[in-house]
């Protein structure tokens, strides 16, 4: 697990207009290579908003970010979505398939954003499939799978372009607990083949036990307690 930090944020704060508080205030954090690192707190408390951050999906107001030893955070909107595409990968709790694309198709459009081959792209689409478990829902759309079976497709998808960063924003929320649980089994899996590191965002203490550590936020700050579980220390 031990390695260089592929996430070091310093300071970040993030201010939205009419509010009168920041969303975040001060955040400072490193996450290792090859971690699995859970962001816990109450609703209002910012995790989805340092999440976007470290996804790159937005900016702080003030702070910096490094990824992978790379300054982001004062990139524009255009080059966040290049280190997107190439460096990370997303995992919701609504799913966020495309609703008239089959599985196939889902899985295989970060491959073709990329630029990879039609036919390059659907055999490493394919593959991942039959990874999470779903070969034989190829064809099939995301109105004609479960809950379980719509997540199983976005972890697909998340994974196609080789990550270096995965993160995930309640990815059982959605989910009741045998499914969620097998799930995080399956991201668990992922992980360790893959040597990915792994942010979650995460309510629930069942999901963080699958986690390396636990970093708390409460009205936009890290509080203390840190925890690390202890299969993992």
């Amino acid at each position: 697990m031990s390695g260089f930090p592929i996430v070091d944020a310093g300071g970040i704060c993030k201010e939205f207009p009419n509010m009168s508080a920041p969303v975040l205030d001060g955040v400072s954090l490193t996450v290792d290579s090859g971690e699995i690192v859970a962001l816990r707190g109450p609703s209002g408390s910012g995790k989805s908003t340092l999440l976007n951050i470290l996804g790159c999906l937005d900016g702080p107001t003030y702070g910096t970010y490094r990824l992978g030893g790379r300054d982001v955070s004062t990139l524009t909107p255009r080059e966040r979505a290049w280190v997107r595409l190439h460096y990370i990968g997303f995992v919701f709790q609504s799913f966020h398939l495309i609703p008239d694309h089959t599985v196939l198709e889902n899985v295989t459009l970060p491959l073709y954003y990329m630029g990879v081959g039609r036919q390059e792209r659907e055999a490493r689409a394919i593959e991942l499939i039959d990874r999470v478990g779903l070969s034989h829902r190829l064809k099939h759309r995301p109105a004609q799978l479960s809950g379980g079976e719509r997540q199983r497709v976005a972890i697909a998808r998340s994974i196609a372009g080789e990550p270096r960063l995965l993160l995930a924003d309640e990815p059982t929320g959605a989910l009741d607990t045998r499914t969620g649980n097998e799930v995080m089994s399956l991201l668990k899996e992922i992980h360790e083949a893959r040597s990915l590191t792994l942010i979650i965002v995460t309510h629930d203490p069942e999901v963080a036990a699958f986690c390396h550590r636990q970093i708390f936020l409460r009205d936009g700050k890290i509080v203390d307690g840190e925890y690390r579980h202890a299969a993992n220390a």
